[in-house]
């Protein structure tokens, strides 16, 4: 594979439990490349989203090297993370996490005003638009339902134009419409600016859209398969 703009070199990610450390990843090793989409699945527990919040740098690694964009993300202090991913990086948490207090536009436009785009709230306006929320923007997160959020953090997340676009779930709260909906929507960010995405997804026709398919189990990588 050339011109990986994700490396992950031996990661692991052990975490303290109740009854001693428990190994949530252990050892994974993967190149991805810039513009690839790849495809996360594999059963509840095998270590799915752990691996990709690694990725994101939203969890620390306990060994190995993850390199993003050539920059050594386990050598990176919070506040470095913080504005390594504000720049390149985009992220749909299953959660959401959307702010209750801001609006569904001003949710958008956060991360816009924070990079000092100057046409901040029009562009959120225009990724509400393209995720069928444009009647939504003044609404607050308490008053959407959680496919309408979910919707929300992706515009959020996409607006910016990531370089990398990590998302959990991504239609998990979505029916057959809204789910196709974002899906082309994702595919599309790459088409038109070449955002590379990586996909955590119990959905056979988001992973079939892939270019590759990852397969995890307890926290190994258990095989790659080239999706259909």
């Amino acid at each position: 594979m050339t011109d990986p703009i994700l490396t992950l070199d031996d990661a692991r990610l052990t975490l303290d439990g109740n009854a001693g450390p428990v190994d949530i990843l252990r050892g994974i090793s993967l190149e991805v490349a810039k513009g690839e989409t790849l495809g996360l699945i594999g059963p509840s527990g095998s270590g799915k989203s752990s691996l990709l919040m690694l990725m994101g740098g939203l969890e620390r690694a306990t060994g190995g090297v993850i390199r993003a964009l050539g920059q050594d993300l386990t050598a990176m202090d919070e506040d470095a993370l913080a504005r390594f991913r504000r720049e390149h990086m985009g992220v749909v948490f299953q959660s959401f996490h959307l702010i209750p207090t801001m609006t569904a536009l001003e949710n958008v436009a956060t991360p816009l005003e924070l990079a000092g785009v100057p046409d901040a709230f029009d562009r959120a306006e225009d990724e509400l638009a393209a995720v069928g929320l444009a009647s939504r923007a003044g609404h607050y997160p308490a008053q959407m339902s959680g496919g309408e959020q979910q919707r929300v953090a992706l515009a959020r997340a996409v607006a910016p134009r990531p370089d990398i676009l990590l998302a959990d779930e991504p239609t998990g709260n979505l029916d057959g419409p809204n789910g196709q909906a974002i899906m082309d929507l994702l595919f599309g960010l790459r088409d038109r600016h070449g955002a590379t995405l990586v996909l955590v997804t119990h959905a056979p026709d988001l992973a079939a859209r892939c270019d590759r398919v990852i397969r995890l189990r307890d926290g190994e990588l258990d095989r790659a398969e080239a999706a259909a």
